[in-house]
């Protein structure tokens, strides 16, 4: 694997494992309830990099340590920056600035393997449009989910206020970021935000026998699966044929190889 277990000690945010043809990436904060900070960003970033170049891995779970999947931006990273900034001191890092942040959703949109989101617990903020992205999401029972972006001055960003209207549609979506209110795993099903709750002591398992099945999938068909299916999504029932038709080809073609 392009980042295996034993050679992550440069990742001090996430931890990276890997059974099989499924890695697991875990957000590894849990002191601080995995709150989000650019370094964390970056070293996603990584770690999904190396996972697009590993023949080895063929599927992705991303989850959270501990209690929390993420409960959003890191708030003392976030005053240590605007003291800094305050204090006329240069600030190294601007949230909202990395490449996590400014293209990781369209890194995913255009993903070759299937990516699963564990929801674990609380994913707020961040935590949710971090998971809008992956192809499936999960949660664990106890698990909830928050946009408070409205309360803080803010628009949802990472691509959401495109991906969420596609998931939930656009009168859940709006309900959602206008009122900021946090819903738990139960309303986040009858949504479609995710697509199933099972108990927290089995997500993982879940997580991974469902990676594992996708995983046994012809890596190509995967990917042309996934290119047809987002086009496919915003384009005309014609354009979406010939695409499909295209993409055919492309693995009947990659097979006589």
């Amino acid at each position: 694997m392009g980042v295996r277990e034993e050679e992550a000690v440069g990742f001090e945010h996430i931890r990276v494992e890997q059974a099989g043809d499924v890695a697991l990436l875990t957000l590894h904060r849990p002191e601080v309830l995995n709150a989000y900070q650019p370094d964390m960003g970056d070293e996603i970033v990584t770690a999904f990099d190396a996972f697009r170049e590993d023949d080895e891995v063929r599927a992705i779970v991303i989850t959270g340590a501990g209690r929390a999947f993420c409960a959003g931006v890191d708030l003392e990273f976030l005053k240590r920056e605007r003291a800094r900034a305050e204090r006329g001191e240069p600030v190294e890092r601007r949230i909202g600035e990395e490449h996590f942040v400014q293209g990781f959703a369209a890194d995913l949109a255009a993903y070759p393997k299937p990516v699963v989101a564990a929801v674990n617990g609380p994913a707020i903020g961040v935590g949710v449009t971090m998971t809008l992205p992956c192809d499936v999401r999960i949660a664990a029972e106890g698990a909830r989910f928050g946009l408070p972006f409205a309360k803080l001055g803010m628009l949802p960003g990472l691509g959401s206020t495109h991906l969420l209207p596609q998931i939930v549609g656009l009168a859940a979506a709006l309900d959602l970021v206008l009122t900021a209110r946090t819903i738990d795993a139960g309303e986040a099903l009858r949504i479609g935000l995710v697509s199933r709750v099972v108990p927290g002591e089995r997500l993982l398992d879940e997580a991974r026998a469902l990676a594992g099945r996708m995983a046994e999938c012809d890596p190509a068909a995967l990917a042309a699966a996934k290119r047809a299916l987002h086009a496919g999504a915003s384009s005309d029932l014609a354009a979406a044929m010939a695409l499909e038709k295209a993409l055919s080809a492309e693995i009947r073609e990659r097979r006589r190889v």
